[in-house]
């Protein structure tokens, strides 16, 4: 397994590209389900993920092509030949159950296994299937599959969320829109990924209303077309690099960066010390003086994002006085904490929250990764330790960071990767 190894202490100064977002990029592939015409999709990034949704969507007989040489820019479109998402590539990546719905759109029927991904909780599928039987589903669980019909289509209806989950309202979002008659969702997550998968569905010929609103109104059509649609910037990705200059004292201009996508993120790197500055099309993110402790509690968008806790954890690890970060989304998502204390940190976990005791500095050492966003947290870490990071099992890091190591080197860090 392929491997980083990290030697701290260097000023982070200089450009990063932001690329496409993961967690925009895999819903808009799974939109191409809807139809049988070409969707065009550009800023596509570079990472595991995508090409696992390119294997499961060509296990369902749709055509995946690269339009450009780089692969950024996607053609997906076809006929549909298969139902089945069969176990060991839904297994890869939990954004695979996502083609359930569009599967019981447009095919009326769907066998798809329940879903893997990263281990930080269990991330339960009952509102995207409780969501699916309101509008007329027939779903049965099987083997580790869910078994799923429509045999005269899905029909519109109102779904009350008791969460603000992001797949369920992406699933049944994708499903309505062929669904006979109106859709309400309500509680709807708002996330901005949401918001471009709407764009992305009106431009196919939908007819959704409401984004952003947290509640979703969808009348069905009967059919969907092809359309061209340019992937929104990593919200997610640009935090975490934050979260480098952060941690460094650095100065960084992240292109594609935008306010408006990062929520709660901008005001707490704010609090703890670190300036954000809107320019044209870029953030520009730097610190000059100490950090300084805050409190976290992560919440479904605007709120402060789970997917930005471990950054901002490893980041206030150096903080002056002390922070508290609480967990409300999953349950098992402070698993970098005993790597990031072998590390130097002072951070003690009780429930929920952990109590982070900034300390002056940290000390390079041999760390593992455990799930996508704790990899980042302990790179962070190491490009502010003394001495040298080892960080292994960086395939989690790999699924939704593109070029971590050639991006960070272009602004100064001592990082490289050993290929096993």
């Amino acid at each position: 397994m392929d491997r980083f190894i990290i030697r701290g202490g260097n000023r982070l100064e200089g450009d990063i590209q932001i690329g496409g977002a993961k967690n925009a990029g895999l819903k808009l592939m799974v939109a191409g389900l809807l139809t049988g015409e070409r969707l065009i999709l550009s800023n596509v990034p570079k990472i595991a993920d995508i090409a696992t949704m390119r294997d499961l969507l060509r296990q369902h007989g749709i055509a995946v092509e690269n339009v450009d040489a780089e692969g950024r820019t996607l053609s997906i479109g076809g006929p549909i030949e298969s139902v089945e998402a069969p176990y060991d590539i839904v297994s890869k990546m939990r954004a695979s159950i996502l083609v359930l719905g569009p599967l019981l759109a447009r095919a009326h029927e769907a066998r798809v296994s329940l879903p893997g991904g990263c281990a930080i909780g269990t991330r339960p599928v009952d509102m995207h299937l409780k969501g699916l039987e309101t509008l007329g589903a027939e779903i049965r669980l099987e083997g580790g599959y869910i078994n799923a019909r429509a045999p005269g289509g899905l029909k519109g209806d109102r779904i009350v969320l008791p969460f603000a989950s992001v797949g369920a309202t992406e699933n049944l979002l994708m499903a309505a829109t062929l669904a006979k008659g109106r859709t309400e969702i309500v509680n709807a997550a708002r996330e901005p990924e949401i918001g471009d998968l709407v764009e992305c569905l009106n431009r196919m010929g939908a007819r959704i209303s409401g984004s952003g609103s947290g509640t979703l109104v969808i009348d069905g059509v009967d059919a969907l077309h092809g359309a061209e649609h340019a992937v929104m910037a990593d919200r997610i990705e640009c935090g975490t690099y934050a979260c480098a200059a952060g941690i460094t004292g650095g100065d960084l201009r992240l292109l594609g960066g935008r306010i408006s996508d990062l929520g709660a993120v901008v005001r707490t790197l704010e609090e703890a010390g670190v300036e954000v500055i809107a320019e044209e099309n870029a953030l520009r993110v730097r610190r000059n003086g100490p950090l300084h402790g805050v409190d976290i509690m992560t919440e479904p968008y605007p709120g402060f994002p789970t997917d930005m806790q471990a950054q901002f954890m490893a980041m206030l690890s150096m903080a002056d006085g002390a922070s508290m970060v609480t967990e409300t989304i999953f349950e098992n998502r402070f698993m970098h904490v005993p790597e990031l204390n072998r590390m130097g940190a002072r951070i003690n976990v009780h429930g929920s929250s952990a109590i982070i005791r900034g300390v002056p500095k940290l000390s390079g050492a041999p760390v593992m990764a455990t799930d996508l966003r704790a990899s980042f947290s302990l790179i962070l870490a190491g490009l502010a330790a003394a001495g040298e990071t080892i960080l292994s099992r960086i395939y989690h890091l790999d699924r939704g960071y593109e070029a971590v190591d050639r991006k960070l080197a272009a602004v100064g860090a001592r990082i490289e990767r050993i290929r096993e």
